[in-house]
């Protein structure tokens, strides 16, 4: 059986006194070395919070202003937060291009207002709908 020392007394003065330190492998920095209470010595395990040396993030991917970090490397962000992006459409052949960047969910594209107001079921041949609106004509 080892016998370790976790006290260092010269000429009555203690010099080294171990038996209160609360050290440990999980909350000393990965790599480093200490002594325990008991006078054994510990390698660090602490990575910090997490181990970021597989993160795979860039500052596109991460939203302007907020900070993260990948592979040890603090990072700020860059991705545009759009919040509730709307938009609409007036003619058969437009289209709506999203921004890039955050969407929170809550936008909508729609049918231009004035587009909508075409769509009388009067003009509309009977047995025909189109967007929703029952054709009613039968001239």
């Amino acid at each position: 059986m080892s016998q370790y020392i976790n006290k260092v007394i010269y000429d009555g003065n203690t010099l080294i006194d171990l038996t209160s330190d609360t050290v440990d492998a999980a909350h000393l920095l990965y790599g480093y070395t200490a002594h325990l209470k008991n006078g054994s010595t510990v390698t660090g395990q602490c990575t910090y919070n997490a181990d970021t040396s597989d993160a795979t993030a860039g500052a596109a991917e991460i939203l302007a202003t907020k900070t993260a970090y990948v592979n040890g490397n603090k990072i700020t962000g860059s991705m545009t937060n759009n919040g509730a992006v709307t938009g609409t459409i007036s003619a058969s052949t437009a289209q709506y291009t999203i921004p890039s960047g955050f969407h929170d969910g809550s936008g909508k594209v729609s049918i231009a207002s004035s587009e909508q107001e075409k769509l009388i079921a009067s003009n509309i041949k009977s047995g025909v709908t189109i967007l929703g609106v029952e054709g009613s004509y039968s001239g």
